[in-house]
């Protein structure tokens, strides 16, 4: 049977699309409960209620709760109508991925400061330019891959202070349809921030943080049961100061964490930050048994194993960083261990697989600032991870989109859709190691 879809915005009628459909089950293609899951999903994306999803489809509240609770489907004259509504193709309502990522930790305000050159001891630097961003992993991270794929399910996990930076960060993530349900607002705290020095010239940046709210998420603060994503990524390890805390059983409250959500079947992620302390390798090393995948840069690897990411030339030690990866494994990693630097990419995968990819060549005055570059590197990770991209491409795509980071000055504004990063990846050369 041929059905021809109208709906009605305003005084306007529109033609979406014609579908042919011979029963309900062939246009559904998944039971009422997956259905239901994946239109609270996508409803909570587009920042509704019941009962203004209801209002923008003429229907009642009572409706759209029956189908979010797996009691049936919508009227398939209301489809159309739907997908438009919650911003998705009626194929994608139907067919799309339920799954999606969860990205948790840190969560900042970034304000960006443009240095002429950072200053030595009592000296004097010029400020060029000052701009407020989002920071943190969490923002960071799961803005790229928002960018990378407007139609990826991604829930933001977290905790902000009751203050205008909470209400910007949660803002932001808000506009590009993130669900930042899980993320806890408490009124006796204040949101973190980040103030990030840039050296004009070479994009080196220097944070000075105020970890707020950040320093009291802990385990309790995840609501593991209501997870439905397929990857948690979690950072950053060293700067969440409770989940850093040890723990008599698991070694780090951390640990804790991500063996709860190993145990619902989710695959789990860190990234770490670099900060000076004697106990790194205390506080990484018990949270690696419960890593299926791992993804951080050579300072933060190598400062855990103790071996030098660098030779007396400052260039890269090849063998150290893959002797690194390598003990990271035998650490419980489960799946991959991907480490990056300014010079190339690294993969170790639990076959023993070893890739390395250099990183592109950027002609002169490309980089604007390198704050989140490593954020970027590990949102094409997951998300490659995720797409199931081969280990050698996936470098590759993690590459080209750091590449985009690099060409503005905050965190996130760089970053393009997938389509974009892989012409960005054809674009320039390799270094050559």
């Amino acid at each position: 049977m041929l059905f021809v879809y109208f709906y009605a915005v305003g005084r306007f009628t529109f033609l979406r699309e014609i579908v042919i459909i011979k029963t309900e089950k062939d246009v559904l293609g998944m039971n009422t409960l997956n259905f239901g899951r994946k239109i609270v999903k996508l409803r909570k994306r587009a920042g509704l209620t019941q009962k203004e999803l209801a209002e923008k489809l003429i229907v009642s509240d009572k409706a759209v709760s029956k189908w979010e609770t797996g009691g049936g489907y919508p009227e398939i004259t209301l489809i159309p109508a739907l997908a438009e509504v919650l911003g998705v193709s009626i194929d994608y309502l139907f067919k799309g991925d339920t799954q999606g990522i969860a990205i948790a930790g840190n969560i900042l305000v970034d304000v960006v400061h443009m240095i002429d050159k950072y200053p030595a001891k009592n000296m004097l630097a010029t400020l060029i330019s000052s701009e407020l961003a989002v920071g943190g992993c969490v923002p960071n991270t799961i803005l790229d891959i928002a960018a990378i794929d407007s139609e990826m399910f991604l829930s933001a996990i977290g905790k902000v202070g009751d203050d205008e930076h909470g209400r910007f960060v949660l803002s932001k993530m808000k506009q590009h349809g993130i669900d930042v349900s899980a993320v806890k607002v408490d009124k006796t705290l204040v949101t973190g921030v980040s103030n990030v020095m840039t050296e004009q010239d070479t994009g080196d940046r220097t944070f000075f943080c105020t970890n707020g709210a950040n320093s009291y998420f802990d385990v309790d603060d995840v609501d593991v049961d209501a997870l439905q994503c397929k990857i948690f990524h979690i950072g950053y390890v060293r700067l969440l100061d409770a989940l850093d805390q040890k723990d008599e059983e698991f070694g780090t409250r951390m640990a804790r964490l991500l063996k709860k959500v190993q145990e619902k079947g989710i695959k789990t992620s860190i990234d770490v930050i670099s900060r000076k302390g004697e106990n790194i390798a205390d506080v990484i090393i018990p949270a690696l048994k419960y890593c299926d995948y791992v993804i951080l840069n050579e300072i933060e690897s190598c400062a855990v194993t103790g071996l030098s990411p660098r030779r007396e030339d400052d260039s890269i030690h090849l063998e150290n960083i893959r002797k690194t990866m390598k003990m990271f494994m035998e650490y419980g990693v489960g799946e991959k261990v991907i480490v990056h630097c300014q010079e190339a990419g690294f993969l170790l995968n639990k076959e023993g697989d070893f890739y390395i990819v250099p990183s592109l060549v950027l002609p002169e005055g490309y980089i604007k600032g390198s704050v989140g570059a490593g954020d970027a590197y590990a949102a094409a990770c997951l998300y490659g991870i995720y797409k199931g991209y081969e280990e050698d491409y996936l470098l590759e795509f993690a590459a080209a989109a750091a590449a985009c980071n690099l060409s503005e000055m905050d965190s996130v504004s760089g970053m393009k859709t997938k389509d974009e990063i892989q012409e960005v990846n054809k674009k320039f050369s390799r270094r050559v190691l």
